[in-house]
Order: C-alpha cells, then structure tokens, then sequence
C-alpha cells in the first residue's frame, strides 16, 4: 500500500516522486505491452500499470502469473514487480534461480540464518544480493546509458 500513495510525477527532482523516466518511447510501449500481457494470461495489476505522462510510467505490481511464465522470464527493463507465493525458503531460493538474466535480487527477512544462506553459496543466483532493500536494477550501472542518447539530453534540459 506504500508504493499506492507515493507520487509519480513528471519530475524525478521532486521530493517524493517514486522514479523518473524510461530510457525510449520504445520502453514505454514495452512497458504497456508487458502489462497488457499479464492482464491477458490472468495476472492482476496490484499498484500502477498506466503511463503518466510522456515517458514517465507508475511503478507497478503484479500478481497472479505463474513463476515460469515466458513473461516473468524477460526482463522489460521497467518497473515492473511480478509478486507470486512460494512455499517456503528454498522455493523461493529456486522461483528466483529459474530467471536466466540474475542481476539483482532481494530479501525481506529478519532471520539471520537465510540472510547467510541467500548471499552464500547455493543461494540467490545473482551478481547483487539485496537484503533488506530493494533491487531497481540502478545499482548495477546500467541506468546511465539514457544519458548518451538524445532522450537523457531532453531529461536534462
């Protein structure tokens, strides 16, 4: 219900706007494409699924799509957060190890024993490990190559 009352408006230099804009017009229509999808197969939009204005988009939470569904799988490359149940640590050890691309992942959890066992060997597939905080895929570096086009430039001025 967090993400429900945070603002996302057009300006990501204004205090409380969850996230600025995606990087093409082409990933906003990812963007729409992917949720139109998860809308077809079943899924249900939680939180967001609109688009703002221009290339800004709601961050947006799905529910109800089958962990190894063709969608879940890919990587859209926008704020999307597909959220299914599991039966317990090491299924939701193996649900996150079935997506082939592994950047990023994350943990919420107060015991210390999966904290270790997330991090370590045999535990999350991933090149960064979150405990407690979640992924956005900005930590990994690949956020800036916007800059370099001519959509950053418009961002910037």
């Amino acid at each position: 219900s967090r993400v429900s009352t945070q603002s996302t408006g057009v300006s990501p230099l204004v205090k409380g706007n969850l996230c600025g804009p995606l990087h093409t017009t082409a990933a906003v229509e990812a963007y729409k494409a992917a949720i139109a999808e998860a809308t077809a197969m079943g899924g249900k939009v939680e939180v967001g699924g609109k688009v703002v204005e221009g290339r800004y988009v709601e961050p947006t939470i799905i529910t109800g799509l089958p962990h190894n569904s063709d969608l879940v799988m890919r990587e859209t490359f926008a704020p999307i957060l597909y959220v299914m149940p599991c039966e317990g640590f090491e299924d939701a050890v193996a649900i996150n190890n079935e997506v082939s691309q592994g950047l990023s992942s994350s943990i919420f959890t107060t015991n210390p024993e999966y904290i270790f066992r997330w991090v370590g060997a045999g535990g999350a597939d991933s090149g960064i490990c979150n405990v407690n905080i979640p992924t956005n895929g900005a930590e990994i570096g690949g956020a800036s190559g916007r800059r370099r086009k001519p959509e950053g430039f418009e961002d910037a001025v």
